[in-house]
């Protein structure tokens, strides 16, 4: 389990850094700035590479909303789930750290002014976005994340593929939301720039919990009943297999001894 745990911190971690650090160190850096599309395909990238690097080991969370909808899809245990989403908001909080240690090197940098790619809604929402466009925002876009996540990740898709559907996902995510929320749909990546800008980064922080974990559910709920029919195909090649290997083999009638010629 720490091996575990310890995979999800640095997953969180990386993502934090490399998200939020290329919203706050190169999207508007002059003449050569990534802007929304770079930022947007920053995030991805950072699950796309995780993915690879510890999918194996932790499955690759990194989101406390996927680890929600992963159980409510019934595809990862109730009771690991706690340790998971502290090992995520503890690894988002030490990248949101890093990122405000290397942009504070900056002569002139000011966190007030420039933020740390916190999410908001209303006066903080980079479009000024409503609290009721920020929440519809952030529950349909992570229901779609958990739902790709699912259908990717199981027994049925192609084998290997998942860390780039789901990266790519996460950057079509970003593309349409940014603009609204600054893009959450993970309360680990909000909660880490959020204690570290504190303010109304703070105030709003609850949003980006329960919008993304309420998204999250829903879609873990839907995949378990669109794949009701593939879970009993499962169980029933899994118990053809059981009988398989405990019937016992028939005994062969012994060959009649050659006749001596």
């Amino acid at each position: 389990m720490s091996r575990k745990l310890a995979a999800e911190f640095f997953g969180t971690l990386w993502l934090v850094l490399g998200g939020c650090g290329s919203a706050v160190l190169a999207a508007a850096f002059p003449e050569v700035g990534i802007g929304l599309l770079g930022v947007s395909l920053a995030f991805g990238l950072t699950v796309l590479t995780m993915a690879f690097a510890i999918g194996h080991i932790s499955g690759c969370h990194l989101n406390p909303a996927v680890t929600c909808g992963l159980v409510a899809a019934g595809r990862f245990k109730a009771s690991e789930a706690l340790p998971y989403i502290v090992a995520q908001v503890v690894g988002g909080a030490v990248g949101a750290f890093l990122v405000y240690t290397i942009a504070s090197g900056q002569p002139g940098f000011d966190l007030a002014v420039k933020g740390l790619a916190a999410n908001g809604f209303g006066d903080a929402s980079p479009g000024k976005f409503s609290l009721v466009s920020g929440f519809v925002t952030e529950v349909v876009m992570t229901f779609f994340f958990l739902v790709v996540i699912l259908g990717a990740t199981s027994a049925r898709a192609p084998a290997g593929f998942a860390p780039i559907a789901i990266g790519l996902c996460l950057t079509l995510i970003h593309l349409i939301s940014i603009p609204v929320t600054n893009t959450s749909v993970n309360p680990a990546r909000s909660t880490g720039p959020a204690l570290v800008v504190g303010g109304m980064a703070l105030q709003q922080l609850w949003l980006f919990w329960v919008a993304p974990i309420i998204g999250g559910v829903a879609g873990g709920l839907l995949h378990r009943w669109l794949s009701t029919e593939e879970a009993a195909d499962a169980r029933d090649l899994a118990t053809a297999l059981d009988e398989a290997a405990s019937a016992k083999p028939e005994a062969l009638a012994p060959m009649p001894a050659r006749q001596p010629r």
